[in-house]
């Protein structure tokens, strides 16, 4: 079972169909919409802060999310896939967005809907992605617009697969 630790008179809660694998780890004011998944070695740490997640967004292994004390508290919308090894602080990430293998989104940033983040991307604080992007580099900067059939074969495909995939782990639970 996930390590789920109650801190400063906050528990984590979690919507319907949640997946948490046994190594991941959520502290503290953390809230989750449905269809979501924390995978293995995640850490999701509202200690300093809050932390909101819509419904079906994946947080893949290794990924990290926090956020900074009184100042900067993390909001991630729906539809979200953060993959391995991401680190996510203090920002907010709107709808339908993919944020690639360890990426870095810092304090204040804003990721509006239906962008993508390139592996590998510093998204600099107080940084605003601009919808229907895709950013890119170290500092992350727009390389283009994001086409139609990008935004369904990479972010919802992805964050739908990451759905089917948590089946797999209840369905073959002891």
């Amino acid at each position: 079972m996930a390590i789920i630790k109650p801190l400063r008179g906050c528990t984590p809660a979690f919507g319907k169909e949640c997946f948490l694998a046994e190594n991941a780890v959520i502290v503290g004011d953390v809230i989750m919409g449905d269809q979501c998944s924390v995978w293995f070695g995640a850490v999701i740490r509202g200690d300093v802060n809050f932390i909101r997640m819509g419904n079906k967004v994946n947080v893949q292994d290794g990924a990290i999310i926090h956020c900074t004390y009184k100042k900067a508290p993390t909001i991630i919308g729906n539809n979200v896939s953060l993959a391995h090894n991401a680190v996510i602080h203090g920002c907010t990430i709107q709808d339908n967005v993919l944020i690639g293998m360890g990426a870095i989104i810092m304090d204040n940033a804003i990721i509006e809907s239906n962008t993508i983040i390139a592996a590998g991307s510093l998204v600099l604080e107080n940084t605003v992605v601009e919808s229907g992007s895709v950013y890119a580099g170290v500092p992350a900067k727009k390389v283009k617009t994001i086409d139609k059939d990008l935004l369904v074969g990479q972010v919802n495909r992805i964050a739908d697969s990451y759905i089917m995939y948590a089946g797999w782990y209840k369905e073959d639970s002891i």
